[in-house]
């Protein structure tokens, strides 16, 4: 057997629908469906997401069991920092002391594992991350 991970559906208010929009635009991914009450991505190469609008307002806590985060990864490790300029604009607070290089995470001494970590407005934990040369 062959398989590949699809997509991923995060419960939102809908209010708040823009920011996943402009966070989805600012990572470079592409809008493939629209209506009043869902929008999905597409990354090209890795599965979509799809925001919908949540029946209850009950929140995930990412430290129970289940789902802990969503990592987006990027390609260079400026992005994260550009990332985080996005969020900072939408008064969206970096988590965990990042960014930060996390060597315990890289796979070798030449290599780094650069990330940040945020709540979206409806308390969804991302990452947004480089892996690869440091430089």
């Amino acid at each position: 057997m062959k398989s590949s991970f699809y997509h991923l559906q995060i419960n939102i208010d809908f209010k708040n629908v823009s920011f996943y929009k402009n966070l989805m635009t600012a990572l470079g991914w592409t809008g493939i469906f629209e209506d009043k009450d869902v929008v999905g991505f597409t990354s090209g190469s890795s599965g979509d997401i799809w925001f919908l609008e949540g029946d209850t307002q009950e929140t995930a806590d990412y430290d129970a069991r289940g789902v802990n985060h969503v990592a987006i990864r990027v390609e260079e490790l400026k992005d994260v920092d550009e990332v985080a300029t996005f969020l900072k604009d939408q008064d969206i607070s970096l988590l965990f002391d990042t960014p930060k290089h996390r060597a315990e995470f890289a796979s070798s001494e030449d290599q780094t594992y650069y990330q940040i970590m945020f709540e979206s407005p409806d308390k969804v934990l991302f990452e947004i991350v480089y892996v690869g040369e440091k430089k």
